[in-house]
């Protein structure tokens, strides 16, 4: 049905500022044509920037951590610096890991679930992420940052990632992350470490003279490491340990990295197990853009944060709301808050005390089904400024 030009010029003003005069009909479907060819044509700019970006764009690793008596920057350069002898895997045919300026849409045929994890392929959050979805298709990222967002521009369905180890503690970088993205937790995993030694084929841990692996593996390693009396190297994960090795051909220098990492990258496993600890287990959260409905047929754990009032005792009344049920709190930790780190305890000038606003962040087991888990986070709320619920899911009972 055609549109009449004298009902259209009937809505439309004419405004001496900004040089808008009338128009008729013929002028009107002008218009909409350079509106369509517009469209298209910020369309095709933004597909081309886009594949431009990612062309482009250049790693951004997580910070190092600085750990004492470990050699960085100067070793590695010197183990980059040497001749690169043959390799006969193609590297080129592993998926490339996301960085931030790769999150334009790409969506999924839907085949598969496909799950986001930091690290090169062969790390141990793709591990992670292979044991809760054996067939689906993992998303290697560059950074923590990046997994979230590809979650929440729909890049990818969920996200695995490590929130706390049983020897190195917790992961502070994703419980910042937690709140400040709007994903939901909707499952957890428990994965033992295996962390292997490996070399290039042919080569006997005896040869080595440096090792390359993340920090926290090199930690792991302590003893097996100072037995073999080898030069220690700080990678940005053990994957890239692994690659670096391979790629690099130098056989004086091994990885510390999962046996999967071997396999892919064309590694002999020199030694299994080397941690210093064999009950060495790493904690990983399943994300995902909408929650789970809570049930009561499994164990269930509940994910939450907040902030209190001030007061004395405020933390153990905070707290007794689960006792007073019988609620096995998990895990407890605790951030400052980066809106206002400090506070002054009075209004005075003179010798007044500061400390640190926290967010608390607990586990505890129980289900938001369940009636106590309602009342007991009802009763935080009298004692609370702010409470999120950051997931109820069921817990991971195997080993």
């Amino acid at each position: 049905m055609a549109l009449k030009g004298g009902s259209f010029r009937g809505c439309t003003k004419t405004s001496p500022h900004l040089g808008v005069t009338k128009f008729g009909a013929g002028d009107f479907k002008l218009i909409v044509n350079l509106r369509y060819d517009l469209e298209r044509s910020r369309k095709w700019k933004c597909c081309c920037l886009g594949l431009l970006a990612q062309r482009a764009a250049t790693p951004v690793g997580e910070e190092k951590p600085n750990v004492p008596g470990i050699e960085s920057s100067g070793a590695i350069d010197q183990v980059r610096d040497k001749e690169s002898k043959g390799f006969h895997k193609d590297l080129n045919l592993l998926p490339k890991p996301l960085s931030a300026t790769d999150l334009s849409c790409s969506p999924s045929d839907g085949s598969k679930v496909r799950v986001a994890y930091q690290g090169l392929p062969g790390a141990y959050s793709e591990d992670a992420a292979l044991k809760v979805y054996p067939k689906c298709e993992t998303v290697p990222c560059e950074e923590f940052e990046v997994a979230f967002k590809a979650v929440e521009l729909w890049l990818v369905d969920k996200a695995v990632l490590p929130i706390e180890n049983s020897v190195g503690g917790s992961i502070h970088r994703n419980y910042d992350l937690l709140l400040r993205h709007r994903l939901h937790i909707v499952g957890e995993v428990r994965y033992p470490a295996n962390h292997c030694l490996l070399g290039l084929p042919g080569v006997r841990k005896e040869d080595l003279k440096s090792v390359v692996s993340h920090p926290q593996a090199l930690d792991h390693c302590e003893l097996t490491l100072s037995s073999l009396g080898v030069l220690r190297i700080n990678a940005d994960d053990t994957a890239g340990a692994a690659q670096m090795v391979a790629t690099k051909g130098v056989r004086d220098v091994g990885a510390i990295a999962s046996a999967r990492a071997a396999t892919i990258y064309g590694l002999d496993i020199l030694a299994e197990r080397i941690q210093d600890d064999d009950d060495n287990v790493t904690r990983f959260l399943i994300l995902a853009r909408e929650p789970i409905i809570p049930g009561t047929d499994r164990p269930y754990k509940t994910s939450i944060v907040f902030t209190l009032e001030e007061g004395p005792g405020v933390l153990f009344k905070a707290l007794a709301v689960f006792a007073l049920r019988n609620i096995n709190l998990t895990k407890i930790e605790s951030r400052p808050q980066k809106q206002r780190p400090l506070r002054v305890v009075d209004d005075s000038n003179e010798g007044s005390a500061k400390y640190f606003d926290y967010l608390f962040y607990i586990d505890f087991e129980a289900s938001m089904a369940e009636v106590h888990a309602q009342y007991a986070l009802g009763h935080l709320q009298e004692f609370a400024r702010f409470i999120r619920v950051l997931g109820c899911y069921p817990m991971d009972t195997t080993s």
